[in-house]
């Protein structure tokens, strides 16, 4: 059977942010550049969710500082996460908020020192091998260092200064912050002289780069695009600065009090944080509530999951702060949920509207308004994706529980179901690539 086909006209993939039924065009400068960074995330996403096997007797027991934990958690956070995010940025600054990429030369330079130098880093870590230690981080210091300055220039041209833009600016000085704590972190596995403080900023960097840097990123990100994506109309956008306040101030209240050991610090920036997931999850809801078309598709449901664990992942925060290091597997499954569960699924979620719609893009401009073409969701197998979606939120909450009551079975179970959705979330990637069309 054929795939179905429909006339996509311009005006279906053009325009700019508030207006519901528009999407951006991509830019075709940079559409290398992000194609580049998504197919080494996803290969990241692949070897962290195999890593999660590997290292289940370690989560089970909560053994989250050990050197095995951290390597995939960098997997995941690094290889994953921020190079998604690059990539991504190299699409979002010049098409919703007219900000050309100041070098695409650069980019390419960056994506080239960044790309391996997670793997190498991750890799020393699990390996503490003092080599592959300091060539990881160099690498990857020289790849953050020249992304920053090309988005820090870039962001100064920019025609719209908005609530994402300054979410932009905000989360690459939290990336900034979070990249020298972790150099720290390493000069302590080589000299111990950060001592008992270590735990206290091992967590300041893990909320720098989960909080400031991921969180703060996605919440500016979807103030522009999910309203696109859902084809909102006249959504209540007030909540989104109010989440970037709130998270913000959060974090380097979190700093203090954990730096400085003042528990009424700590707690109150616990309120903040709380408070700022809050309000982004209820901005998230004021777009789906104004959405004009009423169903969902496989990439927002991706959204509405991520939430949920980010929910939860909120609430025990609140239970870790209470019991302290005392409790190792409480803490596991804090950062498990939040970074599995709401963060990997969330920017997989994007990820099947953004990929999909670049592919399409590079596939079919030129018969843009000269006949017919196949719509961007033939690209993939909606019934795949939910698929995908169930098993992994299924393994994470196998890990989840697993790690609650120790079991290292129960453990790989839960990592075993969320590595087979990544597989078939790789399988839709390639789908894509390709060209081959859901029929």
């Amino acid at each position: 059977m054929s795939a179905p086909v429909r006339i996509v006209s311009r005006s279906a993939f053009t325009g700019s942010g508030g207006h519901a039924g528009r999407a951006p065009t991509p830019s075709p400068t940079s559409v290398l550049l992000a194609g580049e960074h998504f197919a080494v995330a996803i290969l990241y996403l692949l070897a962290g969710s195999a890593g999660l096997v590997w290292i289940a007797p370690e989560l089970a027991i909560g053994a989250y500082p050990s050197p095995h934990v951290a390597a995939v958690t960098h997997l995941f956070t690094l290889g994953w996460l921020t190079t998604t995010i690059f990539g991504a940025l190299y699409q979002l600054l010049p098409v919703a908020l007219g900000a050309p990429v100041r070098s695409v030369r650069m980019g390419h330079a960056s994506f080239c020192a960044f790309a391996p130098g997670a793997g190498i880093f991750a890799a020393g870590v699990a390996t503490n091998s003092t080599v592959l230690h300091h060539l990881g981080i160099g690498l990857v210091a020289t790849g953050v260092v020249l992304a920053v300055v090309n988005f820090a220039i870039s962001l100064r041209r920019a025609t719209l200064r908005d609530v994402t833009w300054a979410a932009v600016v905000v989360a690459l000085g939290f990336l900034s912050i979070a990249l020298v704590l972790g150099v720290v972190l390493l000069h302590n596995l080589r000299t111990g002289f950060l001592a008992d403080a270590r735990v206290r900023v091992l967590a300041v960097h893990l909320h720098m780069a989960l909080v400031g840097w991921a969180l703060v990123m996605m919440t500016g990100v979807s103030h522009r695009l999910l309203p696109m994506f859902l084809l909102s109309h006249a959504p209540d956008t007030r909540w989104t600065k109010r989440a970037l306040a709130l998270l913000g101030i959060g974090v380097l209240a979190l700093c203090v009090g954990l730096d400085a050991r003042i528990p009424a610090v700590t707690w109150i920036a616990l309120a903040l944080l709380e408070g700022g997931v809050g309000c982004f999850v209820w901005q998230v809801h004021s777009f789906y509530r104004a959405r004009v078309r009423r169903s969902i598709d496989a990439g927002m449901r991706f959204v509405v999951s991520a939430l949920a664990f980010l929910v939860v992942s909120s609430a025990l925060g609140a239970a870790v702060l209470a019991r302290g290091i005392s409790h190792p597997r409480l803490a596991t499954i804090y950062v498990m949920v939040g970074l599995l569960g709401g963060i990997v699924l969330f920017v997989i979620g994007f990820f099947y509207k953004i990929v999909p719609l670049l592919a399409w893009t590079v596939r079919y401009r030129d018969r843009l308004g000269k006949g017919t073409a196949p719509t961007v969701a033939a690209t993939f197998s909606s019934r795949i994706a939910h698929l995908q979606l169930g098993l992994m939120s299924l393994g994470v909450a196998a890990l989840a529980l697993g790690t609650a009551a120790g079991s290292t079975n129960a453990v790989r179970g839960g990592a075993l179901l969320f590595l087979s959705g990544v597989l078939l979330f790789v399988s839709q990637i390639a789908r894509v690539a390709l060209g081959r069309l859901h029929t």
